[in-house]
């Protein structure tokens, strides 16, 4: 069983263990082409069991270490990987911020799915893990995310010219971020 960390009405929010990385290869496969526009160039043995399985092992150690927290989220009967919401970059000290990441099956978009994980996702950050800021970017053509992280409460707070490589091209991204509401 995978490690649950939030539950909401309709997900299971945590991390897979190193011999459940089918659940990720599967969702990673099925939405390879979706998810290229909005990704990173990705080689061939990013796909792989071994690679896979890296990765797992990777964002356990990183959650232990509270450095990183690569949630995947999952259906109610933890057999699907709905999609992933990532909180990287995590940075103590007076900064107390890191950065979100997040995709969705394209077979589940437009049903809130994403709403619902980022609500219960972003509580847990703030008042489980106690950071103080949530930063989140998007490509200013992705109207879909643009209008997840506005629902989601994220605010714009600048523009980064040639900010990430993303579909083998540097692209500017839009800068949001949402802060602590009761640090406020």
């Amino acid at each position: 069983m995978p490690i649950c960390v939030i539950e909401t009405d309709r997900l299971n929010i945590g991390l897979l263990k190193p011999d459940e990385y089918q659940l990720l290869q599967q969702y990673l496969s099925r939405n390879k082409t979706h998810l290229a526009k909005w990704e990173p160039t990705r080689d061939p043995i990013y796909y792989t069991q071994y690679e896979i399985t890296l990765r797992i092992k990777s964002a356990l150690l990183a959650f232990k270490q509270q450095s990183a927290f690569h949630f995947v989220l999952l259906n109610k009967n933890n057999d699907k990987v709905l999609g992933v919401c990532n909180f990287a970059n995590a940075v103590r000290g007076p900064l107390q911020a890191c950065h979100l990441g997040y995709a969705l099956c394209h077979e589940y978009q437009g049903q809130g799915l994403m709403q619902e994980a980022l609500r219960a996702a972003t509580s847990y950050v703030f008042e489980t893990l106690k950071f103080h800021r949530i930063i989140a970017n998007y490509i200013p053509d992705n109207k879909r995310s643009e209008n997840t992280l506005t629902k989601a409460g994220f605010e714009r707070e600048g523009y980064a010219k040639s900010y990430l490589k993303i579909a083998g091209k540097w692209q500017d991204h839009v800068l949001t971020a949402m802060v602590n509401p009761n640090e406020l």
